[in-house]
């Protein structure tokens, strides 16, 4: 199956570099690019892209706004975010929004390839050192409506009423997701199938209105559920 793909980068040589490096893969098409934000719809539903990497910063309308505009439509493609950063408000605003993680522009050619196809076969681009970070940052006061006072609170009991859905089982996966712990690892850990572990998340992002495993380990942070021991084993 051949991966669709449209790169958004108002810098020219960063588009053709990213296009020459994408390009180059047998299993990868470069079907658009575009210069700026206020480009993507057009671009998108011209194309049909399976994987849009989107730059954050861009003069008109940044790839936040895109990313939150793209991820709200029916059948939207996903959206990897392109950043200098490894972890500031606004790459947390776009992983919120529904972004499937995010790539350094540093990133060497092969792990931006690598990234492409997995976020393409549906697993989201963030390591679990990344993942800590993130949840560090976070918790730091960083992203948006976090840090202390009131609206943390606000912001975990809203997180916390929404995972009341959840089953005790899928309760342990979404924590051991929030801890960016892989599919193997989850299973080893809960005494589960990976098939039954990927049951387990697809149940959860259908209970929650989530669009991929990043948002599920966001949530569990704002419930505060990555502040106890995380998932035992328990057969």
């Amino acid at each position: 199956m051949t991966i669709r793909v449209i790169v958004v980068d108002d810098d020219p040589l960063v588009r053709a570099g990213l296009s020459f490096m994408l390009g180059g893969a047998d299993d990868i098409e470069i079907v658009g690019e575009g210069a700026d934000g206020s480009e993507v719809p057009g671009l998108v539903d011209r194309h049909r892209p399976d994987v849009v990497l989107m730059d954050i910063r861009m003069p008109v309308t940044d790839g936040l706004s895109a990313t939150e505009a793209l991820r709200a439509r029916p059948d939207a493609p996903d959206v990897v975010v392109l950043t200098t950063f490894h972890a500031d408000e606004q790459v947390l605003r776009a992983l919120r929004a529904g972004a499937a993680g995010f790539v350094l522009k540093d990133t060497p050619p092969a792990e931006i390839v690598a990234a492409v196809r997995r976020v393409a076969a549906g697993d989201p681009v963030l390591s679990p050192a990344v993942t800590r970070q993130l949840m560090a940052h976070v918790a730091d006061g960083g992203g948006t409506g976090t840090g202390t006072g009131s609206g943390t609170g606000t912001r975990r009991q809203a997180a916390a009423q929404r995972l009341a859905a959840l089953a005790e089982r899928e309760r342990e996966v979404a924590v051991a997701v929030g801890q960016g712990r892989s599919n193997a690892e989850i299973a080893s850990t809960l005494y589960m199938s990976v098939p039954t572990v990927k049951t387990h998340v697809s149940r959860i992002l259908a209970k929650l209105g989530l669009n991929n495993r990043v948002q599920i380990a966001l949530l569990a942070h704002d419930a505060g559920l990555l502040d106890e021991d995380g998932p035992q084993k328990s057969p």
